[in-house]
């Protein structure tokens, strides 16, 4: 399940959906718009994906991760649009029959998404200033 959303996201219905009767976990990580970044307090935090490619990148971004490990079923699910501290902007489940591969699969894809951001983030901080990621 790949999802780009402006919905708020429900990590139980993530969870309902990648949990298989042969699944003997579901790891997840769920993202937060925190309420300080790169020193500076948080206004909000906005997400775009102005050229349509960020649900892609997500489907490859999943697609590695079932040739390293034997899972389940993987979900990531990810937010866009304008964002307060304490919204969920990111829920990455994997379902694997054991913990050892979901916790290692669920890492990586935290980190493929982190160092490839597939969508443009846009920070507004209090004091007026912006800073702009994956443009």
């Amino acid at each position: 399940m790949i999802e780009i959303t402006q919905k708020p996201i429900s990590p139980e219905l993530v969870v309902s959906k990648v949990k298989t009767d042969s699944s003997g976990c579901v790891v997840t990580y769920i993202g937060l718009i925190r309420e300080y970044s790169h020193g500076k307090q948080v206004l909000s935090v906005e997400y775009s994906d102005t050229e349509g490619k960020a649900e892609n990148r997500l489907l490859e971004i999943a697609s590695k991760t079932r040739q390293k490990w034997p899972l389940n079923n993987i979900a990531i699910c990810h937010r866009i649009g304008q964002l307060k501290v304490g919204n969920i902007n990111l829920v990455i489940a994997v379902a694997a029959a054991h913990r050892q591969e979901g916790f290692a699969a669920c890492q990586y894809v935290i980190d493929q998404f982190k160092q490839t951001i597939p969508t443009r983030k846009r920070e507004t901080y209090h004091d007026g200033s912006i800073r702009v990621e994956g443009e």
